[in-house]
């Protein structure tokens, strides 16, 4: 059977360039790669004729060749395709995997950078480290300057983080001549990993640095000097960049994330720029009126009225009195909230007392005499 026209395989037209060529082959390997035509029986022979269609197509000399002279070209040991010995194709698994792999590259970014750039892989980055630090509400409110001891890794001083004794220079890898990358032809495909011997760094250390033991980097605590900013919150978080573990063998460091936790306080509760504070007052008080003095996050005190006949809950606005906004923005508020407190431990004179404005107590219970109707009204209604 004679073989089909290699630009009628691909989809193009004689005059095709390179790069319609390729954009053609690559539609068509997807099409029919064998893998996704289980219910195909005729997909892998397909599929190889469109690769060998790509292998001729792709490669100038071959592509004139064929031009010229049709299939003729790489049969009957006319060799025009590009020196290879006994005709130029041949139809064998090396040319199919590597007609493969040039679209393979072009479609996964040959995994570090083509043939072109070479596949090393930069020094690893060193890690990011996560800091918890606890503050107080006051230390919130006003920020501050904060010393904290980090351990992490550093550039090791001996051998300037190349991880070589001596601060030598690295060689290149054997393995993968400097790549970082090593391919291996499996069945129709060539496939590219990283290389053992070197990691994927395309350099070896011949003589590992004793100290670092060929790391570039050893452990050691750190203190740094961290500011605090005023209005931060728990769940805040402040990076400083650089200030993570240093990279293997001269790598970049990673940075450093302080998260913010803000203990809990005594006499304030926070709710984000808002403080709220729960005053116990005296029935007396509550009663007839007066004056209360209450504290300030900023240590200073507020002197509050308390107006006749307040209830238990009632609350108070003090103005720029909360917390300041991260990042500026003003001055939240703080809320006072009145708890009326019953007095206890009565001696009897006070008994006596308040029995006698019990019995002349008229309507000064307006709360109490509206449930009180109700409930009669309630019990009334059940009895109908």
């Amino acid at each position: 059977m004679s073989k089909r026209d290699y630009y009628d395989l691909l989809g193009v037209t004689k005059g095709a360039s390179a790069d319609e060529i390729k954009k053609a082959y690559r539609k068509k390997a997807k099409e029919l790669h064998p893998d996704r035509n289980s219910d195909n029986p005729d997909a892998e022979a397909q599929f190889k004729e469109v690769n060998e269609a790509y292998d001729v197509l792709k490669d100038a000399d071959k592509k004139a060749a064929y031009d010229r002279f049709g299939h003729a070209a790489f049969e009957g040991g006319m060799g025009g395709g590009g020196g290879r010995p006994g005709g130029g194709f041949g139809g064998g698994q090396a040319d199919f995997a590597s007609a493969f792999s040039d679209v393979f590259d072009d479609l996964f970014g040959n995994f570090a950078g083509g043939r072109a750039g070479g596949g090393r892989q930069r020094a690893a980055r060193g890690a990011d480290l996560r800091y918890n630090l606890r503050v107080t509400l006051e230390d919130a409110y006003n920020g501050m300057q904060k010393t904290i001891n980090v351990p992490t890794s550093v550039q090791c001083g001996e051998c300037n983080g190349s991880g070589a004794e001596g601060g030598a220079e690295p060689t290149t890898c054997p393995t993968c001549s400097g790549m970082g990358k090593v391919r291996a032809t499996q069945g129709f495909f060539t496939v590219e990993r990283t290389c053992p011997t070197c990691s994927g760094l395309g350099q070896i250390i011949k003589n590992p640095c004793r100290k670092c033991q060929g790391a570039g980097r050893v452990h050691k605590d750190r203190s740094l000097s961290v500011n605090i900013p005023a209005g931060v919150e728990t769940g805040t978080r402040i990076r400083l960049a650089g200030e993570g573990e240093a990279g293997m063998r001269g790598g970049p460091p990673g940075d450093l994330y302080i998260f913010i936790e803000v203990e809990p306080h005594k006499i304030f509760e926070r709710d984000g720029t808002e403080l709220h504070c729960r005053v116990p007052v005296s029935m007396t008080v509550a009663a007839l009126g007066g004056d209360i003095e209450v504290p300030s996050i900023d240590g200073g005190r507020s002197r509050v009225k308390i107006p006749a006949g307040s209830q238990t809950g009632r609350q108070m606005r003090l103005r720029g009195k909360g917390m300041p906004a991260l990042r500026g923005g003003g001055t939240g508020d703080m809320f006072i909230e009145l708890a009326v407190e019953t007095p206890v431990n009565l001696t009897s004179r006070q008994k006596e007392l308040l029995k006698e404005f019990e019995s002349l107590a008229e309507d000064n219970n307006p709360e109490s005499s509206s449930f009180f109707k109700s409930v009669k009204g309630f019990w009334d209604s059940m009895k109908g």
